[in-house]
């Protein structure tokens, strides 16, 4: 059983449509990130940067006490290794992947989230900064768009890296882009979004957050005013 600790963000779906691809049991723990429940001394156990998604893993694979982790990617990676599956046993296949699941680590997600920041939760616009994360948000799709000219998937079959990619573009109209304007991103969007585990992923996630979006200050305080202060 993996016990998990998510909200509904893009990190968060991450691990929700691997657990689903894998068909690996598990128990959803909510984290109300717009309340403050990342600030909880029982979550911050097991997450020190007070970010959603963690799990814990009750049965790891060396047989030892309940294992958890932070950080979407190196839990998609330890899910991928557990199982066995969505990321090649080979060192060029893995390499592949590694290397494009580090690339929206490091990118995609970071830029696309100033995005979403700038454009739709600072308290004043910004002219430069929404242009500085729009701009940049359209050239990481191009580099996308680039890759899946030949392929079918990120690192050739369906890995953790296009579990990765995928929930940062499904807010692609809030970025600011068209993905008309990206035809192989397109084909590969339309292909994943028709995954039935993928879509079991985002069902769970209307069941889990029925809250509306952020928009009072106590939740802005929240979410965007947090100082070392928060984790001590």
């Amino acid at each position: 059983m993996i016990d998990l600790y998510y909200w509904t963000t893009p990190n968060g779906h991450k691990i929700t449509i691997f657990l689903e691809e894998a068909g690996l049991p598990y128990q959803v723990h909510p984290v109300n990130i717009s309340k403050g429940d990342q600030f909880k001394p029982d979550f911050l156990a097991i997450a020190p940067n007070n970010r959603i998604p963690a799990i814990v893993d009750q049965q790891p694979a060396d047989g030892g006490a309940p294992l958890s982790l932070f950080e979407s990617g190196a839990i998609l990676q330890y899910l991928a290794e557990k199982t066995g599956r969505f990321l090649p046993a080979d060192l060029r296949g893995r390499a592949e992947v590694s290397q494009w699941l580090f690339w929206q680590m490091g990118g995609l997600g970071p830029m696309a989230g100033q995005n979403h920041h700038f454009s739709g939760y600072a308290p004043e616009r910004i002219p430069y900064a929404i242009e500085r994360y729009v701009k940049e948000t359209n050239r990481l799709y191009g580099v996308l768009n680039k890759r899946l000219a030949d392929r079918e998937f990120v690192a050739g079959d369906y890995s953790i890296a296009d579990m990765a990619a995928y929930p940062w573009i499904v807010p692609h109209a809030k970025q600011g882009q068209d993905l008309n304007d990206f035809p192989h991103l397109k084909r590969w969007f339309d292909a994943i979004a028709a995954r039935p585990a993928v879509q079991r992923a985002y069902a769970l996630a209307d069941q889990v957050n029925t809250a509306p979006s952020v928009g009072d200050e106590e939740s802005r305080r929240i979410l965007f005013g947090q100082t070392a202060q928060n984790v001590r």
